[in-house]
């Protein structure tokens, strides 16, 4: 194996691709999978059950799939999986999941992960994902495509974060952020709509333009954010982008929604749901 440092450690049930490049002082665990043209830099250590996807590129000192940091973990077998294409910076660390859990924790394709960011137990995080630098994500979170979270975030356990949104750096995540959303602050709010990363992604002026007018709806001061959500359902039913956020918040989750610092749900807590 040519592409194999003379000072890795890799178990013998470990499955690589002839092509997979594993550098200096590398250790791979039992059962790992490494798919065609990854390539780890050095001293990277890719525990028991974890699978990394084609063309994934791992930096120094990263760490993937030890065991989750949960204190009623008994060293079940669960699993990480990273797809493919991924970047994963320098000191960055993924978990397993827990059988509390899925027993698994899963990453899309095309995510940037940049340095020292973790990805907590039984995560899901779709493609095309940033976390930057410092963001922590805690257990059970859910992260939508084309997310991006701002340096040094801390997301609280079981946070859903829908696709295309933005979080700003140093940011405490302890709600439920609905696709497109913009949100900051110490505790998050929400700002608007991720505008401009709506207009990179190619998003129309009329598909902005409804996005925004049914935002303005959500989170107007009139009746409660059920009746403002059947309303907008309503008038926007076909329109995939504004149901995208109809779905998000009708759908079943254990942290309450993020709302506009001003938003309330007509009793005055300031909870969407």
């Amino acid at each position: 194996m040519t592409n194999f440092h003379a000072t890795a450690v890799v178990h013998a049930s470990a499955e690589i691709a002839a092509d997979a490049e594993i550098g200096p002082y590398c250790v791979i665990g039992a059962h790992a999978k490494i798919g065609t043209g990854a390539k780890l830099a050095s001293h990277v250590v890719i525990d028991s059950n974890t699978t990394i996807g084609d063309g994934t590129v791992i930096h120094p000192f990263v760490s993937l799939g030890l065991p989750p940091q949960h204190l009623r973990y008994k060293d079940e077998p669960t699993r990480l999986e990273i797809g493919k294409n991924n970047i994963i910076r320098e000191h960055v660390t993924m978990h397993r999941g827990t059988a509390q859990g899925s027993m698994l924790t899963k990453v899309g394709d095309n995510c940037l992960f940049m340095v020292g960011s973790h990805v907590a137990h039984d995560c899901v995080i779709e493609d095309n994902v940033i976390l930057t630098n410092g963001v922590a994500l805690g257990g059970h979170v859910h992260v939508g495509e084309f997310a991006i979270v701002g340096g040094q975030c801390g997301v609280q356990q079981f946070v859903r974060i829908g696709k295309h949104a933005m979080i700003g750096g140093k940011t405490g995540v302890d709600r439920d952020i609905i696709p497109y959303g913009s949100a900051q602050g110490n505790r998050a709010h929400l700002t608007g709509l991720n505008l401009i990363g709506l207009k990179r992604r190619g998003f129309s002026r009329g598909d902005i333009q409804k996005l925004r007018a049914a935002f303005g709806l959500l989170f107007s001061q009139e009746g409660t954010m059920a009746d403002r959500l059947n309303e907008v359902a309503d008038l926007y039913a076909s329109h995939s982008g504004v149901m995208d956020i109809v779905n998000f918040i009708r759908a079943e989750s254990s942290r309450p929604l993020c709302t506009p610092a001003t938003a309330t749900n007509g009793n005055g807590n300031g909870n969407g749901h």
